[in-house]
């Protein structure tokens, strides 16, 4: 019993000492274990960082075979595009240097670098959304086939859609990086540059000649320059910068026009109707316009149109007309066309029509040139312009013409001169009528008043104008007729007469229409002439010397004292009335020289030698007396010399001629009409 409990402790003992082993055996494999798990954590985690990856390249594997057998065939298309736009993209940034260089050094060169640019973009605008396409299809491919990881397809979804922004029109300037619009800035630098440097002002003196000088002015750029200038329009034109080109082109060329015409001293095209009362005042600018007008035309603005047609001839006719009439608008041919429209819109005035003559003669001259340079339909501002001046010199010139007559019969209600002179009326008419009719205005009168009637569906003869004029002078006459009458002192009638009777000989013998007149019309003013000559030195000075009458002097009947007394009673009734009738006659007067002179000689003849014989007989009876300056108060010498200075013209004013104006319908007075005819010159 003994020996069996010994022996069950025995085993005890064992199986204890066995799992202490077996404890102590596992403890020391699980420390062995924690140390390996310790030391495989991070690989676990490598590992499962590297699980999607790992997943993604199995994938394939678990996908479709059909898939996976296509898919190389997409990829493969959707590369070659992808790979023929990179490699452009390379070559545009190859092109860089080039074009941000100066395209002077090498223009031929630099634009065909520009054109390789060009075609370039023109590839990638073309293919870029062809091969954005392909990739689009293959990651929709690889999406619908589960062939590729989600994060990358998302990925090239992102990139694909910025890619397929650049495809818009605010986009396409970033596929060269701004190199297109950089190059394209320096060709348009180039062209203004080529434009400026080659446009030089022309010589021009202030009074410019037109007859010696060629009517068609050259080419002012040399040939190869245009030739330049065509070239860098080509490049930007494919670019669609017409329109710069034109901004550029016109700016230049209009400034350079102003610039030559600058020498002539244009500024009273600026007048405006508000800064002249007539066109008297504005004459001598009339007559500059006229010179001024044609030389611009024939030498600046032709040289403009043939210039326009080189360059951009290649573009067509509308693109270099409408350049032309751009650069003739903002050069200056619009202010000449305003400057006439501005003189037809002034008061009315009969020295007006011969200034609206010489108007419509200068743009009748030119009226070829305008319809070959202004007469495309570019140019319809100008046209229209030209048109309304037109129109304006011709009804105002028909106007004045035709209301004159009426406005030499209105003169007749006013007094005539208070100093017997010949009314301004009289010398302004027949100056201007043998104006009229003169080779200078007469034909342009005729076309001018043939046009007007023309518009009214009225014929028009020459003998129209002719019989006015010849109507104008009958009421000159009339007017005189009625003014001799007015006078109330007859010495003044005779006077006036014999000034007026004179002046119309004068004035009109020898003249075309004198001619028309006739000689017996001339003849008749010439005896006229003489008739009141006659009369008013009789009348007049004639009566003087029998104021010095020798009745009773020659016997001395009554003594010396008697003589003496009756001397100095003629002498002073003779002193009496020769101041009297000076001291009036020296306010008259005589226009004329030759009828001055004539006159004033026989006005001599007929009192001086009287005076001297008178007073070298008689003379010394009171020469002696204490008085004597009362009687013998003038020598011969200096009663001849008054005599001879009668009827001198007083000074004209020509600064100042304020007559009265036309009122808008022809009003009640004559417009400045008695003007001297120094002054309508």
């Amino acid at each position: 019993m003994a020996d069996s409990v010994h022996a069950s402790s025995d085993s005890k003992i064992q199986n204890l000492i066995s799992a202490k082993k077996s404890l102590k055996l596992s403890l020391e494999k699980s420390k062995s274990l924690g140390l390996a798990l310790e030391k495989a954590g991070p690989r676990l985690e490598e590992i499962s960082q590297r699980l999607p990856s790992l997943a993604s390249a199995v994938r394939p594997i678990r996908a479709d075979k059909d898939a996976l057998v296509a898919v190389g065939g997409h990829i493969n298309r959707a590369v070659g595009p992808a790979a023929a736009v990179l490699k452009v993209f390379d070559a545009v940034h190859g092109l860089e240097k080039s074009l941000l260089s100066d395209p002077r050094n090498d223009l031929p060169g630099y634009l065909a670098v520009l054109k390789r640019l060009e075609e370039a973009l023109r590839f990638l605008a073309d293919n870029c959304g062809l091969a954005i396409q392909w990739l689009e299809d293959i990651v929709e491919y690889l999406e619908d086939n589960t062939v590729a990881d989600e994060r990358y397809l998302s990925n090239m979804k992102k990139s694909l859609k910025n890619l397929r922004e650049l495809q818009n029109d605010e986009g396409k300037a970033r596929l060269d990086g701004g190199l297109l619009e950089a190059a394209l800035q320096k060709l348009e630098n180039e062209f203004r540059q080529l434009l400026t440097e080659n446009s030089v002002p022309l010589p021009m003196s202030p009074s410019p000649t037109l007859s010696d000088q060629a009517c068609i002015a050259p080419s002012p750029l040399p040939v190869s320059i245009t030739h330049k200038l065509q070239a860098i329009l080509g490049r930007l034109i494919a670019n669609n910068k017409l329109e710069k080109c034109i901004s550029i082109y016109v700016e230049v060329r209009s400034s350079n026009v102003r610039a030559s015409l600058q020498a002539l001293n244009l500024d009273y095209l600026e007048i405006s109707i508000a800064e002249f009362n007539d066109v008297q005042s504005i004459e001598e600018y009339i007559a500059q316009w006229g010179k001024h007008l044609e030389f611009a035309v024939k030498h600046l603005f032709e040289a403009e149109y043939k210039l326009c047609n080189d360059v951009f001839e290649r573009i067509g006719l509308d693109v270099w007309m409408g350049c032309f009439s751009k650069i003739a608008a903002q050069a200056g041919i619009l202010a000449f066309l305003q400057f006439g429209k501005t003189v037809t819109e002034s008061k009315k005035d009969p020295i007006k029509l011969l200034k609206l003559l010489d108007i419509f003669a200068s743009l009748n001259k030119l009226r070829l040139d305008f319809n070959r340079l202004f007469g495309g339909s570019a140019c319809a501002e100008i046209q229209n312009l030209t048109r309304d001046l037109i129109k304006s010199v011709i009804d105002g010139a028909a106007e004045i013409f035709w209301e004159l007559l009426a406005q030499v019969e209105l003169q007749r209600q006013n007094p005539p001169p208070l100093d017997g002179n010949v009314p301004r009326l009289v010398s302004f008419i027949t100056d201007y009528c043998n104006k009229l009719l003169g080779d200078d205005y007469k034909p342009i009168l005729t076309q001018v008043l043939v046009i007007h009637r023309s518009w009214k569906r009225q014929s028009f003869q020459e003998r129209l104008l002719v019989n006015e004029v010849l109507n104008i002078i009958k009421a000159v006459e009339l007017n005189l007729e009625i003014w001799i009458k007015a006078y109330n002192d007859p010495m003044l009638s005779n006077f006036f007469a014999m000034n007026n009777h004179w002046h119309l000989y004068k004035h009109l013998k020898g003249t075309k229409l004198g001619d028309l007149l006739g000689d017996s019309w001339l003849k008749e003013h010439e005896q006229y002439k003489d008739y009141y000559s006659t009369i008013f030195l009789r009348d007049s000075w004639g009566k003087l010397p029998g104021h010095l009458s020798r009745e009773g002097l020659i016997l001395f009947s009554g003594g010396r004292a008697t003589a003496r007394d009756l001397v100095k009673k003629r002498l002073k009734k003779f002193n009496e009335v020769f101041d009297e009738m000076y001291a009036k006659q020296s306010t008259w007067v005589m226009p004329e020289r030759d009828l001055r002179e004539k006159t004033t000689q026989l006005i001599v003849q007929a009192v001086v030698p009287v005076y001297r014989s008178y007073m070298q007989n008689y003379g010394p009876l009171v020469e002696q007396d204490a008085s004597s300056s009362k009687y013998a108060k003038y020598t011969v010498q200096k009663l001849e010399e008054m005599l001879s200075s009668l009827y001198q013209p007083k000074p004209v004013r020509h600064a100042s001629l304020k007559g009265r104006q036309f009122s808008e319908k022809f009003g009640n007075r004559m417009v400045d009409l008695r003007r001297t005819a120094s002054a309508v010159v």
